[in-house]
C-alpha cells in the first residue's frame, strides 16, 4: 500500500473503484472526488482488471462491488489477503446476505455499504477509512488511541455526546421513538415528536455516522425518500 504522500497531495488517499456497471461506477468515482482528501486513480469492470489494477497503480483504497462478472468482489478480497496485501477496501454493493457481509468482514473489509445509497452514506465510511488510515502515521509504534482509531468501530467513541446543536434529550426521544418503529422516516418522526422535519433528519443522521442506525431508499413517484432502520 502506498503512503498518501506517495498518492499525490500530502495525506490524500488514492481509490480503485471497481463496479461492472458504467454508471454506477460513474456515479462513485464522482462521490470519491467531491471527498476531501481522497481522488479516483482508475476504474475497474472485473475481478481479473481489479486485481492487475491494485497491483499496477498501488492504490490506498479499493471501492468493491461483490458481483462482478468473472471472480466476485470476494474472491478478488480474498486473493488480495492470500497474497499479502492489506490494501484497505470498502465493499460498496447490493449483496445484504448475512454470509457474504460475514466473510467480507473475515477477509479484513474496512467497511460495507449496501446498494442504493446517498452520497453523506459513503462519505461517513471514507472519513472513517482515512481517520484509520492516517491514525498511525509513519511512526514505528503507536499510542492506544491511535489502536483505537483502527480496531474500535468508527461511531462507538462518539454515541455519549451528540455533536453541538444537537440534545442529550432529544437524541433519546429520536433514538427510542425509531428503535420502537423499526423504521422511520424523517417526516414520520417529526410527526411523532412535534419536532420539525429538518431537526428530526438531523438526529436521524447522526444515528446513522455513529453506526446506531442504517438507512435505505424508498422509492415512489418523485425524489427517492430516506428511510432510517433501528439497529
Amino acid at each position: 500500500m502506498t503512503s498518501p504522500e506517495q498518492s499525490g497531495q500530502p495525506d490524500e488517499i488514492a481509490v480503485l473503484v471497481v463496479d461492472d456497471d458504467f454508471m454506477v461506477a460513474s456515479i462513485h468515482t464522482r462521490f470519491v472526488d467531491r471527498t476531501a482528501g481522497f481522488r479516483v486513480v482508475g476504474n475497474a469492470a472485473t475481478g481479473t482488471a481489479a486485481l492487475a489494477e491494485v497491483a499496477r497503480l498501488r492504490p490506498d483504497l479499493v471501492l468493491l462491488d461483490v458481483h462482478l462478472p468473472d471472480l466476485s468482489g470476494l474472491d478478488v478480497l480474498r486473493r488480495l489477503r492470500a497474497g499479502g496485501d492489506d490494501v484497505g477496501v470498502i465493499m460498496v454493493t447490493a449483496a445484504r446476505e448475512a454470509d457474504t457481509v460475514r466473510s467480507a468482514a473475515a477477509n479484513g473489509a474496512a467497511h460495507y455499504l449496501v446498494k442504493p445509497f446517498e452520497y453523506d452514506d459513503l462519505r461517513v465510511r471514507l472519513e472513517a477509512f482515512r481517520s484509520a488510515y492516517l491514525a498511525l502515521g509513519d511512526s514505528g509504534f503507536a499510542e492506544q488511541g491511535a489502536i483505537d482509531a483502527l480496531f474500535v468501530p468508527a461511531g462507538l467513541a462518539r454515541r455519549a455526546d451528540p455533536p453541538k446543536g444537537l440534545s442529550e434529550p432529544t437524541a433519546a426521544l429520536v433514538l427510542a421513538a425509531l428503535t420502537e418503529a423499526g423504521e422511520l422516516s424523517a417526516a414520520e418522526c417529526a410527526a411523532g415528536l412535534g419536532l420539525s422535519r429538518v431537526t428530526a433528519r438531523r438526529y436521524l443522521e447522526h444515528f446513522v455516522t455513529t453506526d446506531q442506525a442504517g438507512v435505505r431508499l424508498r422509492y415512489g413517484g418523485g425524489r427517492p425518500e430516506r428511510i432510517y432502520l433501528a439497529r
